[in-house]
């Protein structure tokens, strides 16, 4: 027996330790955690929207610690973030403290495709997961209803004259659906004649990789967001000038659709701590990270707040650091590096497995110390990595029933070795907070220590030099090799004044690299390709895109919504 895991216990399926946990009302959730009747909106009995006027209230209150959960390059399946960050939640509120989890909604994209809900696991989920998993307060369907007015508003725009001179092979916008559509990649639009508009090229992207979802997460009050969205762009003229959402007149629609999905939503986890649920950006297209809202909002009323910051620390966790930090002047007190040690023998070579592939499970649970530590390579990449925005680093093992304790003794010495602060197991998914609280107290310590936190790249940087300081000091990257289209829009981006966005680099989540097959630490003298660069003006960013990268995902040969059903008593089965 592991002297680390839980041997032998048999653990019901996520949906069914949902059904089966004791909700408590959200309204006493709420009253415990500090918010107020007149600041409560509920959505039912067990969730509930924030009022924003509760940041009045609470403006001279200090900030509690700001953790973020991150994780080192996963496998497809994903390494147990979301549980490892509701567990550490739930860790420290064992241990006494005063903590509140905040976290993006899921999207039905992966819901229904290869991964599942996004609602953590085993004993360490927020409630209610059906709800959440599914419709949830309705968010995700504003955004896409306020993302689609937008660019029904500049097609209409084109149709009746073109006042405003859109060059319709320079448009910047494309509609979105938030589900996994292969078939919408590329589509043509407009076909029947001239009453249906202007035949074009377009595409969908998954609405939370839309910019109106980024606009969404990154606002900081209401009248932010009605000036972000005014200052989206959904194209150029012939004589390369932007159009705005304001130009055509549709910012204030977008906006009087989205006034209630601004507000974060109040829930709570399987042990009834409290969740802030905010914002639902991908973190290898858009900047994968919760809303700043919930953010600020959790921040005045716990002294601890946990954030997820989404796949490797070489997406989200940058992205919260240089995007999120940077535009809404919030600190980070430490950042935990979540792993599994399958996912660490996969970057050594003991296994493949691709997105759809069948799992290789008898060579990922069985005891391989080379590949192991070939593979920690990764591990110690994303370590550096961190510790040079100046925090510290805890690492965390997800521990799984198959690891061996030489495995585990072997990664933590490691971790420790390669400048992480503590190395921790971590049993979230079979103890709930009890699983956690060793790794709550190595936090607790870690938030303590010295903290020169700091973004990346100043502002005045052009945009070719803060690409390529992503790329040398994230990616490990010897250079950078534009496209003659990167190169035009990069010109084109300086030239209207848009140098000192942020860069929000659209990459995939399985390597260091832009190349998923490249696994473990960034080969020696590579370099990145940068294919296209596209403006998020209204989220205050651009977006390269490396190497071949989809901003809508497809679904797999088999997919997670065969599973799902309803039975004789109208009770959801297979979710998850």
């Amino acid at each position: 027996m592991s002297k680390y895991a839980t041997a032998g216990k048999k653990i019901p399926s996520d949906i069914e330790i949902a059904q089966a946990a004791k909700l408590k009302p959200i309204t006493e959730i709420a009253r415990n955690l500090g918010v107020t009747e007149d600041e409560l909106e509920p959505y039912g009995k067990y969730m509930a929207k924030i009022d924003l006027s509760i940041l009045d209230r609470l403006k001279s209150r200090p900030n509690g610690k700001f953790i973020t959960v991150t994780a080192i390059s996963p496998t497809p399946l994903g390494e147990g973030k979301t549980v490892s960050s509701f567990g550490i939640g739930q860790g420290l509120a064992k241990i006494g403290k005063k903590v509140v989890n905040a976290t993006r909604e899921p999207s039905k994209g992966p819901t229904f495709g290869i991964k599942g809900g996004a609602c953590g696991g085993g004993y360490s989920q927020m409630l209610p997961m059906e709800q959440i998993n599914l419709n949830f307060t309705g968010d995700i369907h504003a955004v896409e209803t306020a993302h689609n007015l937008f660019n029904a508003a500049m097609d209409a725009s084109i149709c009746h004259g073109n006042p405003h001179r859109l060059d319709p092979v320079n448009i910047n916008l494309r509609r979105c659906m938030d589900l996994n559509d292969r078939a919408l990649r590329n589509v043509v639009v407009a076909l029947g004649g001239k009453l249906n508009g202007y035949p074009r090229e377009t595409g969908f992207d998954i609405t939370v990789a839309s910019e109106t979802s980024a606009v969404l997460a990154l606002a900081n009050d209401l009248q932010d967001l009605r000036k972000r969205l005014g200052r989206m762009i959904c194209g150029f003229t012939y004589d390369s000038k932007p159009v705005t959402a304001e130009d055509l007149k549709v910012a204030g629609a977008m906006a009087v659709l989205l006034k209630d999905a601004i507000k974060p939503n109040l829930i709570q986890s399987t042990e009834n701590h409290p969740v802030i649920c905010h914002g639902f950006p991908f973190a290898n297209v858009a900047h994968g990270n919760n809303s700043v809202l919930a953010d600020r909002i959790a921040l005045k009323l716990a002294d601890y707040v946990v954030t997820e910051s989404g796949f490797g620390a070489d997406c989200g966790a940058e992205k919260l650091f240089d995007i999120v930090c940077r535009q809404s002047g919030l600190v980070v007190d430490c950042a935990v590096i979540t792993l599994s040690i399958r996912a660490l023998k996969m970057h050594g070579g003991a296994y493949v497995f691709r997105p759809g592939q069948k799992y290789d499970k008898a060579n990922a649970e069985k005891m391989n110390l080379p590949a192991l530590e070939k593979g920690c390579e990764n591990l110690r990449v994303h370590i550096e990595n961190v510790r040079q925005f100046g925090i510290p680093v805890v690492v965390t093992i997800n521990l799984f029933s198959a690891d061996h304790d030489e495995e585990i003794d072997f990664v933590r010495k490691y971790a420790l070795d390669h400048g992480a602060a503590f190395a921790v197991p971590l049993e979230a998914w079979a103890r709930g907070g009890d699983g956690c609280t060793e790794a709550a107290e190595a936090i607790v310590k870690a938030c303590a220590m010295p903290n020169t936190f700091h973004t990346l790249y100043p502002d005045d940087m052009t945009i070719k030099q803060k690409i390529e300081t992503i790329a040398a000091k994230i990616y490990r990257a010897e250079g950078v090799d534009y496209s003659p289209l990167a190169e035009k829009k990069i010109k084109l981006f300086e030239e209207l004044g848009m140098g000192k966005l942020c860069i929000n680099v659209a990459k995939t989540q399985y390597s260091l690299t832009h190349d998923p097959s490249l696994l473990g630490a960034p080969p020696a003298h590579y370099r990145i390709p940068v294919r296209d660069v596209r403006c998020s003006a209204g989220a205050g960013f651009l977006y390269p895109l490396l190497g071949e990268m989809n901003t809508m995902p497809g679904l797999p040969a088999k997919a997670a919504y065969m599973d799902v059903d309803i039975d004789a008593n109208g009770k959801t089965v297979g979710l998850f």
